[in-house]
């Protein structure tokens, strides 16, 4: 989204998150779950910090937008999200620095209240790292400790315990970048058991490509526990100009059967451990338009498979373009290039 395999036996226990909690031992097998930390959003488990919370567990789908970490939308509270995925954080250059989308320093006191004001509602703040503008940590830190310590010091600046890693382009193709992240996501959930981290990637019709598998198994590898993956389902290409809905729902069941045998769990724990975020409106390719109808379409599918949360890109796109936007030719900023009534994406996703 824009800015402003290996043993079966440990990836279960990655998924196990999901319902019981695990720790990364050698067997994979579940362990006793720590307390709950009471937040309110995230994903699945009432019983452990480090798996989604009760927000999200067999009872029902969460919202959870996409939306600026800089600056406050009017639809923000729109659907009464359960989490706000705060985007992005990304390097201040060419260095290990964490930055508000290469703008803001980690500490703006700005970026501070507004995540005050995002969660007054007890909805929770989650972290996402990366995106497709601009540089993500890994790619820029030099060590496992410094990578870590910067994403600490971002997730400790918004008060999160909550982490999603945008991984795309570039980024997604850079073995070593993905390795390096891998180890320093470990070592922080190991600073921190309550950590919960998804990771956001691309995906088609015919499900997650092969660099999006590979990221999976490198979190596997050193012991990453993932809450969660979310579906990009947008941007498929200029041949896919059909039901944006139903490419979607493509998108979900292929990715569930890949989920389901990288993991080693059930159907149902597949679908648990995944989430859908569409881009509203006009895509960034041309002929993909995602309609309002699209998202009661993938809402009313993810609840009846029991995903764990959708999302959008994003709540400051959830409005009507306006003459002068449609002048600029940038209507995707801030803006959906579909008839609709502000926040109308945000109800639609969220009942």
């Amino acid at each position: 989204m824009r800015s402003f395999l290996m043993p079966r036996v440990g990836v279960a226990c990655l998924f196990a998150l999901a319902f019981t909690g695990c720790s990364a031992g050698s067997d994979g097998a579940p362990d006793a779950a720590p307390p709950a930390t009471g937040r309110a959003g995230g994903s699945p488990s009432p019983s452990s910090s480090a798996s989604p919370s009760p927000a999200d567990d067999a009872a029902g789908t969460s919202y959870a937008p996409y939306v600026s970490a800089v600056e406050a939308s009017d639809n923000d509270s729109a659907g009464s999200p359960t989490a706000y995925n705060l985007a992005f954080v990304i390097t201040g250059g060419s260095t290990c620095t964490p930055t508000w989308n290469g703008t803001n320093a980690i500490g703006d006191p700005a970026v501070k209240s507004r995540v005050s004001a995002l969660t007054k509602s007890d909805a929770t703040a989650r972290v996402s790292f990366g995106g497709s503008s601009g540089e993500e940590l890994a790619a820029t830190c030099d060590s496992v400790s410094e990578l870590a310590q910067a994403y600490g010091r971002a997730l400790d600046a918004a008060g999160s315990t909550q982490a999603d890693f945008d991984i795309e382009g570039d980024e997604l193709t850079d073995s070593d970048s993905v390795a390096l992240r891998s180890q320093a996501i470990a070592a922080l959930q190991k600073e921190r058991p309550g950590l919960e981290v998804s990771f956001t990637l691309p995906v088609m019709p015919a499900g997650l490509d092969s660099d999006g598998l590979a990221l999976l198994a490198s979190a596997n590898k050193y012991d990453v526990q993932v809450s969660t993956v979310n579906l990009m389902t947008m941007n498929y290409g200029e041949s896919y100009a059909g039901d944006m809905g139903g490419y979607a729902i493509a998108s979900a069941t292929a990715a569930q059967a890949q989920l389901k045998k990288v993991f080693g769990t059930t159907d149902a724990g597949a679908w648990k451990g995944m989430a859908l975020t569409s881009m509203i409106g006009t895509n960034d390719v041309a002929n993909e338009t995602f309609s309002l109808a699209d998202a009661a379409q993938v809402r009313a599918f993810a609840v009846a498979k029991g995903i764990s949360w959708v999302s959008m890109w994003s709540t400051f796109r959830d409005q009507q373009c306006s003459a002068a936007d449609s002048a600029r030719n940038d209507a995707l900023t801030d803006c959906s290039g579909v008839a609709q009534s502000s926040g109308a994406f945000a109800e639609a996703f969220s009942k």
